[in-house]
């Protein structure tokens, strides 16, 4: 891959160092998948339960970019598996351990393994904006109209 934006990893205290870094499964994923790290054992989240599941990883995200946390369709579809604050943010000036926050919105328990892919992530630009005060706004066809507003179901 040429040209790709370098993030650093380091492994958290107590983390699984043989489940290797993240991993693109294919030549044009978009996400590199995030693992479970659960060393001591499998957590088994009830329907309606959340969690934060540990990854074990901590990374330098570059400035001017961030890392989102994105949920893994198979597991959504499959099992009702979310993320909460999808997609989660990873700000290029944390250091703190990488945990995933998953929501089982499934009709049955799930128990997520130890190195299971749990998420993934996704490298994304960040522009940063000047926010100016104004008396007035631009005027537009659709102007105040919100949900809904533009028709369809």
């Amino acid at each position: 891959m040429t040209g790709a934006i370098e993030i650093r990893i380091v492994w958290a205290e107590g983390a699984d160092t043989s489940l290797g870094l993240p991993v693109y499964q294919t030549a044009g994923a978009a996400g590199a998948d995030l693992r479970a790290n659960l060393p001591d054992g499998p957590l088994t989240l009830a329907p309606g339960a959340r969690a934060l599941i540990p990854t074990g990883l901590r990374m330098e995200v570059p400035d001017s970019f961030e890392v989102q946390i994105r949920p893994r369709s198979g597991l959504a579809l499959r099992h009702g598996l979310m993320l909460v604050n999808s997609p989660g943010t990873i700000d290029s000036d944390y250091r703190g351990d990488v945990g995933v926050i998953v929501l089982n919105a499934g009709e049955a328990s799930f128990e997520i393994t130890h190195g299971m892919r749990i998420a993934q992530m996704v490298l994304a630009p960040v522009i940063r904006a000047r926010f100016t005060g104004v008396s007035d706004l631009g005027t537009t066809a659709r102007a105040t109209g919100g949900f809904g507003s533009t028709g369809g179901t």
